[in-house]
């Protein structure tokens, strides 16, 4: 399952609730969390999304959404071109050096207005814990990426 959007408030009193949203078009998926929340209309609002489900008819009912995230298979997200990415595919993946050696996991992925930038968590040393670092999503310092590894270029996880 992926995660498209959360819940993070009611709006108003007829049921409508507050989105923060992770997909470029939440209004193209009608059914979450295996249909349990039906999307009746979505716009966006001075905070964020403001959408409204079928199953939510009042703010007592929104507000005990918040927190829940709307979920939808992967398989229901449309087919990527050559080069794209969902977030999703990118964190857990192996991170490795171009020759090869093990660097870390993917376990976050950002994007602050410039373009994606993925975090990268280093193993654990001894009692010391793992420590991350960032490189930005881009041809010079991801070279390529599969479906089990990614591979940091030479001099950007130093």
């Amino acid at each position: 399952m992926v995660t498209l959007a959360v819940v993070i408030g009611a709006h108003g009193v007829a049921g409508e609730v507050r989105l923060k949203v992770f997909a470029q078009d939440l209004a193209a998926f009608r059914a979450f969390n295996g249909g349990a929340l039906t999307l009746r209309s979505a716009r966006q609002g001075p905070n964020g999304t403001i959408a409204r489900f079928a199953e939510v008819a009042d703010r007592n009912a929104a507000e005990a959404l918040r927190g829940t995230e709307l979920t939808v298979p992967r398989s229901a997200l449309p087919p990527l071109g050559e080069g794209e990415y969902y977030h999703c595919d990118l964190i857990g993946l192996a991170a490795v050096s171009e020759g090869g050696e093990p660097i870390g996991r993917v376990v976050a992925v950002d994007n602050f207005g410039a373009g994606d930038v993925i975090e990268v968590e280093r193993p654990a040393a001894g009692d010391r814990p793992g420590t991350r670092f960032m490189v930005p999503m881009q041809p010079r310092a991801v070279p390529r990426w599969d479906d089990l590894t990614l591979t940091i270029a030479d001099g950007w996880a130093d």
